[in-house]
């Protein structure tokens, strides 16, 4: 995003608008398409030729179309496995609960499931896991099983094992795919197996060679059983940081419609580096579009200081953005106490929480720049359109990074306090 901009201002004396508009969504277009970005190729391809035309109007309503789908896009997950699967606790820690908290999924090691049941995220109400039974039952046999869940209102499906996968298991995979939608193997316990085998062979294990057994023996049970190229990801549902959970994340991101994946991205939990990175990636791609979609309105005088994105927008911007990575008041309040210490202290070396440390800058240059935003926001036209639209980029780029990096850098207090 940085280098596009850098090129988008080296080009700014050269050219007009609509070219300079023209270049930079044709720079951008192999970053914003490729796997978690919001925006279908043909819709970019859209996007690209009515700026090319001039119509920045169309272009942004185009914009706010694909924003406020993204923004209400239902996801419908569904989970499927037997007792003892771990498949409860697997649907608990995507929606970050603990086993015991208000609305968490019931967890035992008897049949539990007997029907379909969904599970809001409590954050993100418009994602939902539902846990499914098994297959092999009389009343969900793998030939009727799909119609009997209502397959078509989920999304992709989950299949979760703790030890081998069935039969049953093969054949609702296939049911799965000839239906159109995706499905993903999850072997759980891993840690279990390591825990295991490190005790039972103390001398001669060795973690990455157990791994590759539990995997060699899942794709072997599986090509055994009639699945074809099958993808397995081995997981632990207490350990969700480690193992095949950030593949997984990444793999479901880059296989969903592309206006469901915000809705997926923004509720993971971020409990690796590789989450926050993931995280990070998809709302960057995210910017131009609203910056695009804010700056529109500074062709007309004046507009830009009755409506743009001026200090009240930027301090939403960067809530949202502490909201996305678990930053928000309520989550660093939890924080605290599980670190011991207090709010103060988080926000004593952390940087997202202080808003107003983060846009005060009484530099030479930035005055500058502030009295030229002024002076093109009176005026109107191509420049305050692209002074509006630099703005937008490189704060919430600056709000984005600030916000990540310290998530990063809780998160690795909260694991070395566990250590």
């Amino acid at each position: 995003m940085d280098a596009l901009i850098s090129d988008f201002l080296k080009n700014l004396t050269q050219k007009n608008f609509q070219q300079l508009a023209a270049d930079f969504m044709s720079q951008s277009a192999a970053f914003i398409s490729n796997a978690g970005g919001v925006i279908p190729p043909e819709t970019l391809s859209k996007i690209e030729a009515v700026l090319k035309e001039g119509n920045l109007r169309a272009a942004v309503d185009i914009i706010e179309e694909i924003l406020s789908e993204a923004k209400n896009a239902a996801l419908e997950v569904a989970v499927i496995g037997g007792s003892g699967t771990g498949k409860s606790s697997f649907i608990n820690a995507l929606r970050g609960l603990g086993h015991e908290e208000e609305g968490a999924a019931e967890v035992g090691v008897v049949e539990i499931t007997k029907k379909k049941t969904p599970y809001k995220h409590p954050k993100y109400p418009n994602v939902t896991f539902w846990d499914l039974p098994g297959t092999g039952t009389p009343t969900f046999t793998p030939d009727t099983y799909l119609e009997a869940v209502g397959f078509a209102t989920f999304d992709c499906f989950i299949i979760i094992s703790s030890s081998r996968f069935t039969c049953n298991d093969a054949l609702l995979a296939r049911k799965i795919q000839e239906a159109g939608k995706n499905f993903y193997f999850v072997r759980s316990k891993v840690d279990s197996d390591l825990y295991n085998e490190r005790r039972g062979k103390p001398q001669s294990f060795q973690r990455e060679r157990v791994l590759q057994l539990i995997r060699d023996n899942c794709l072997a049970n599986l090509y055994d059983i009639g699945v074809p190229d099958p993808r397995i990801f081995l997981v632990s549902n207490f350990e969700l940081h480690d193992f095949d959970f950030p593949g997984l994340q990444r793999t479901l991101l880059g296989e969903l419609p592309a206006h469901k994946r915000q809705a997926f991205a923004v509720m993971l939990p971020t409990l690796s580096d590789a989450c926050i990175e993931l995280k990070r990636g998809f709302l960057k791609q995210k910017i131009w579009l609203d910056a695009v979609k804010s700056s529109a309105l500074a062709f007309i005088p004046f507009m830009p200081i009755l409506k743009g994105f001026d200090l009240s927008e930027q301090e939403a911007c960067l809530k949202l953005y502490r909201k996305y990575f678990g930053l928000d008041d309520k989550s660093i309040a939890e924080t605290a106490m599980k670190l011991g210490t207090s709010v103060q202290d988080i926000k004593g070396y952390t940087r997202c929480l202080d808003f107003w440390a983060l846009v005060k800058d009484d530099s030479t240059a930035a005055k500058a720049m502030r009295c030229a935003e002024s002076f093109c926001s009176v005026n109107g036209g191509v420049t305050s359109v692209v002074a509006q639209f630099l703005k937008a980029c490189f704060l919430r780029s600056k709000f984005l990074d600030t916000v990540a990096d310290d998530a990063k850098l809780l998160l690795h207090k909260i694991i070395n306090a566990h250590i």
